[in-house]
């Protein structure tokens, strides 16, 4: 999910917006004895971003509003998701434990890489929950403005993710696992 928030004098008139990438993937290798070993790689198609929810603004967020807005994130001036179809990011360390931990990586917007954080937390009994904070600027994207720069998105956006499940990988020497995955 990607939040968004607004800027400027004409701040009130706009949404504060949840962005869902709804086709991703990503592998996640976890080794909690040893976390220099782990690694995370994870790709975003740019085009399945979809407005999922918009908060405050002076009116609700219709679908029209909704389909305008992902028109603009396809566009050149943010994403060019027709020459940029995927977002990705890849670690280069990960440290703490499964209950707090940092990753570390490359993250590529529109061609341009640069080093990204992740933070997270997770317990036994739950999933395991992060976020980042993106400059859009830093890649090369223009924050969204309306009423002549009265209203603008935050340079600054939110990435959160969960992950509900994480299954033990094989090991080698060890019998291969069947069933689902």
């Amino acid at each position: 999910m990607i939040k968004t928030g607004r800027a400027g004098l004409g701040r009130r008139a706009g949404h504060d917006l949840t962005i869902e990438a709804t086709r991703w993937s990503g592998e996640a290798v976890v080794d909690v004895g040893d976390p220099d070993r782990s690694s995370v790689n994870v790709t975003v198609e740019t085009g399945s971003l979809e407005v999922r929810e918009g908060t405050g603004g002076l009116k609700a967020l219709t679908d029209a509003d909704r389909a305008e807005i992902k028109r603009t994130l396809e566009d050149m001036a943010l994403l060019h998701t027709a020459e940029h179809p995927t977002i990705t990011f890849s670690s280069t360390s990960i440290t703490g434990t499964p209950q707090s931990f940092e990753i570390t990586g490359e993250l590529t917007i529109k061609g341009l890489t640069h080093p990204a954080s992740v933070h997270g937390k997770g317990n036994n009994a739950g999933p395991l929950r992060g976020w980042a904070t993106v400059t859009q600027s830093t890649w090369g994207i223009k924050p969204y403005t309306a009423f002549l720069g009265a209203l603008r998105l935050a340079d600054d956006v939110r990435v959160e993710f969960e992950v509900a499940r994480l299954e033990p990988a094989d090991r080698p020497g060890s019998p291969p696992r069947t069933g689902q995955t």
